[in-house]
């Protein structure tokens, strides 16, 4: 079963229960009124594209952000491409521009790699800080990379308590997404033929993450009996450079409402810890998992490149 058909045929009213030991208080009801949703982005990685110098890349996405009501992103640092004169130059026009500096770890480590020891995942988040801690709009919001949150509960747990003793949050993602796949393809694309029209993979974009959206918020709806204010993941990369705006007036277009990071970190979803191994994913779906109630419609991991580009091998893209 697809997510398409989870979101038709779940037959389940909303509830309203309480994740890894905490109950919602506070939450506010369910609402017709339309979504709200914040842009979140992570790695910063400008050193890489086939299209747009990194001047280039870094002024078309802002630019899509400030022609969108001056729209406040987070903006989820891995350090290591911050950590040199010309990565703190774009990083500081972020910084200026008054949008969410958070800590996306120094070298974006896996995690759930046994070979990864949690000491030295932690030491990493460290280095980030010192790096990143000097722009003024930087606030102790960890973004794991990956999304991936421990193997065992033993991993999971040190970490967040390492995060709580450091004074951080979890930058929780509600809306997960797979743009990056897409990036790959349509770089690739542009390395064999630098004339190559984009407005299929533009369209299958847009078609994707509206999708998603649907997906995670009719979820939400399903598991909590309220819309979020939801966090979508992308990530900083040509394809966004050239196509968030679309991705913006989409949404608008749809009838969701754009609010500014900051703003959706305040929803008390944020706090939640879900009990689930392996820990990670959209928080949405880690509640969802949580539940019990959801394990036939579930796929794991939350996102995967496989599913999208199952269907971009059949488009051709």
């Amino acid at each position: 079963m697809d997510r398409r058909e989870f979101a038709k045929n779940l037959g389940m009213g909303a509830i309203a229960l309480g994740f890894g030991g905490q109950r919602l208080s506070g939450a506010p009801p369910a609402t017709k009124d339309r979504p709200e949703i914040a842009i979140t982005i992570d790695d910063f990685n400008w050193n890489k594209s086939v299209r747009l110098v990194p001047d280039e890349r870094n002024r078309a996405i802002l630019g899509a952000l400030k022609l969108h009501g001056d729209l406040k992103a987070a903006l989820f640092v891995a350090a290591k491409h911050a950590d040199n004169e010309k990565g703190k130059s774009l990083l500081g026009e972020w910084d200026r521009a008054g949008h969410l500096i958070g800590n996306h770890s120094y070298s974006h480590k896996y995690l759930n790699s046994s070979k990864v020891a949690t000491q030295v995942y932690s030491a990493d988040i460290l280095k980030c800080e010192e790096v990143i801690k000097t722009f003024p709009q930087f606030q102790k919001l960890f973004r794991f990379p990956y999304l991936k949150e421990g193997e065992t509960a033993a991993r999971r747990d040190a970490i967040r308590a390492f995060l709580k003793q450091h004074g951080y949050r979890i930058g929780h993602v509600t809306i997960d997404a797979s743009d990056w796949a897409v990036d790959d393809r349509l770089s690739a694309r542009l390395s064999k033929d630098s004339t190559a029209d984009l407005g299929r993979y533009r369209d299958f974009y847009l078609g994707h993450m509206w999708e998603r959206s649907l997906y995670y918020d009719d979820l939400a709806q399903k598991v909590l009996g309220r819309s979020v204010k939801h966090t979508i993941l992308i990530h900083y990369n040509l394809l966004n450079a050239l196509f968030l705006g679309d991705l913006l007036d989409m949404l608008k277009r749809k009838g969701w409402k754009l609010i500014d990071a900051a703003d959706a970190f305040k929803d008390p979803v944020f706090l939640v810890e879900p009990k689930i191994v392996p820990a990670g994913e959209s928080i949405i779906w880690a509640m969802a998992k949580e539940t019990g109630k959801f394990n036939k419609v579930l796929r794991y991991p939350g996102e995967d490149s496989e599913y999208e580009n199952a269907k971009m091998d059949k488009l051709g893209l």
